[in-house]
C-alpha cells in the first residue's frame, strides 16, 4: 500500500490562504496537510544600530495577522501550530514528528531568510522536499523580460518593458480539506508581553487604524474601491499626510503577505471595468510595480543593499552623531515638517510616503548621517516594514541607489507644498505649540 503524503505549510511573509501557492499546492498534493508559523525572538531582539528589529506596531499588527491565518486555515480544516521559537530549533522536529513528505514555502532571497531555511534543512532527512515558489510579487520571476543579473538599475526602464510583455498570473484557488485532517492543538499565539511589549492604545490621530490579516485587508479593499471610490482619485490624494483615504493603505497587508501584489491587480482591473479606467486606477499599478521593482534590486544585488555604499559603492563621508539621530527620532530638528512626520511614526509606527521621502532626504542629505541607521530605525517602527522596500527607498533618498537625478528634497518648500496650513505639522507638534 502507497504511504500517505503528508505536507508542511511553513508561512513566513505570506499569511493568507487566497492566493497563495504554498496552501493551493500543499491541498492538492497530499493526503493531510498542518501548517506552522514561528514568531521568531531574534525579530524581537536589539539590532546592531541599537533598535529592536520589531517594535510594538508591527508586532501587534502580526499578532492579529497570525490570529486572522489560524482561523481561515480552520476553515479549510488545517490546523496552524503557533510557537515563540527559532524555527530550526523546531520543524526539523515537526517534520520527523509528523512524518512529513513535503515542506510548502514562499522563496526568499534575503541572507536571515536564508540561513534559517539551511539550517532546517540540513537537520532534516535528504527525502524530505522543500518546495519553494515566488508568491509575493506582482510580475512573476519567470516571466519578467531581464535575466535577475539584467534587471535596469532604472525603474522606468524595468516598468516599460514589463508593461510591454509580462501578463499578471490568475490567482490561486483553494478547496478546503476534509474535517478529518484537522487535528487538535495546544499551541498557543503569544500576547503582546510574551513577545517583551506592553500592549497599548492606538492613537486617535493614526492615519492606519486598522488591524492586522487577511479579512481585514480584503474589507479595506472593499471599503477603498467599491463603497468609497476613493481609488478613482487616488493618484490625485496620495500625497496627502492626515486621515485613513487620502492613499490605499496596503502597504501593511502586503509587507507580512495578508493579501497578495495580484489580488489588489485583479480587483483592480475589476473595478476598471465597472466603474471606470483613469489614471488614478493606473497609478495604483504603478506603485505595485515599484513594490516589485525594489525586491528584483534586492534579488539582484543581494547584500549590498545593507551596505553603506549601497548597490552603487558610493564613497560618502558619513557621519554616525548620537545627539543628532537622537533629535531626528525625537522630532527635535530645525525642520517643523520632519518633526511632525518623525512624531508621527513614533506614537503610530506609520508615516505617509511623502513624509517617508522627506525625513530620509532630511538625515541623509542635510544631516549626513549614516542612511543605514535610519533605515534600521524605521524597520523597527514601521507597521509596513519590508526589507526590500525600506532598503530600496533609503537608498534612493541617500544617493547610493536607483535614483538616477540624486535629489535632495526642499523640506521648506515640501512642507508649503504638500501641508500648506500647516494642519498636519498642527496636528502633531501640539505639545510642541503649547
Amino acid at each position: 500500500m502507497q504511504k500517505k503524503q503528508k505536507g508542511l505549510v511553513w508561512f513566513r511573509n505570506d499569511l493568507r490562504v487566497h492566493d497563495n501557492e504554498s496552501v493551493t499546492n500543499a491541498i492538492q498534493e497530499n493526503d493531510s496537510v498542518i501548517a506552522v508559523y514561528c514568531f521568531d525572538p531574534r525579530h524581537f531582539e536589539k539590532t546592531r544600530f541599537g533598535f529592536k528589529k520589531t517594535e510594538k506596531f508591527r508586532a501587534k499588527f502580526l499578532i492579529e495577522s497570525i490570529t486572522a491565518l489560524k482561523r481561515n486555515l480552520e476553515k479549510l480544516n488545517i490546523t496552524l501550530f503557533v510557537y515563540h521559537q527559532k524555527p530550526e530549533d523546531l520543524i526539523p522536529q515537526i517534520i520527523a514528528k509528523n512524518e512529513i513528505s513535503s515542506v510548502y514555502l514562499q522563496e526568499e532571497w534575503t541572507s536571515e531568510e536564508m540561513e534559517v531555511l539551511e539550517n532546517v534543512k540540513s537537520q532534516v532527512s535528504d527525502t524530505v522536499v522543500f518546495k519553494a515558489t515566488y508568491n509575493q510579487f506582482l510580475f512573476h520571476p519567470n516571466a519578467i523580460p531581464f535575466a535577475i543579473e539584467k534587471i535596469p538599475n532604472v525603474f522606468t526602464q524595468f516598468r516599460n518593458q514589463c508593461e510591454k510583455s509580462t501578463k499578471v498570473k490568475p490567482e490561486f484557488k483553494v478547496q478546503p480539506l476534509s474535517k478529518e485532517n484537522f487535528v487538535t492543538n495546544e499551541t498557543e499565539i503569544p500576547s503582546m508581553e510574551t513577545l517583551g511589549f506592553t500592549d497599548f492604545k492606538t492613537d486617535s490621530r493614526t492615519a492606519f487604524p486598522f488591524a492586522g490579516g487577511e479579512d481585514e485587508a480584503l474589507k479595506r479593499i472593499q471599503n477603498y474601491f467599491w463603497e468609497t471610490k476613493k481609488l478613482s482619485v487616488y493618484k490625485l490624494t496620495r500625497n496627502g499626510l492626515i486621515g485613513t483615504d487620502f492613499s490605499s493603505k496596503f502597504s501593511p497587508w502586503l509587507a507580512n503577505g495578508s493579501i497578495s501584489a495580484k489580488t489588489i491587480y485583479w480587483e483592480i482591473i475589476k473595478y476598471e471595468q465597472q466603474i471606470g479606467k483613469n489614471d488614478s486606477t493606473y497609478w495604483l499599478i504603478f506603485e505595485l510595480i515599484w513594490r516589485d521593482y525594489f525586491k528584483y534590486v534586492s534579488m539582484k544585488n543581494g547584500n549590498s543593499i545593507f551596505k553603506i555604499g549601497g548597490i552603487l559603492d558610493k564613497d560618502y563621508d558619513w557621519k554616525t552623531n548620537s545627539s543628532a539621530i537622537n533629535k531626528w527620532i525625537n522630532g527635535d530638528t530645525h525642520e517643523p515638517f520632519v518633526n511632525a512626520n518623525m512624531i508621527e511614526l513614533q506614537q503610530t509606527g506609520w508615516m505617509s510616503n511623502r513624509g517617508r521621502q522627506n525625513v530620509g532626504s532630511y538625515f541623509s542629505k542635510n544631516l549626513l548621517l549614516d542612511w543605514r541607521i535610519g533605515a534600521a530605525y524605521f524597520e523597527a517602527m514601521l507597521i509596513d516594514y519590508d526589507v526590500h522596500s525600506n532598503y530600496g527607498n533609503w537608498m534612493y533618498v541617500s544617493g547610493v541607489g536607483n535614483d538616477p537625478r540624486d535629489r535632495k528634497f526642499n523640506i521648506k518648500l515640501q512642507a508649503e507644498n504638500y501641508d500648506g496650513e500647516s494642519k498636519f505639522q498642527k496636528l502633531w507638534l501640539q505639545q510642541q505649540l503649547f
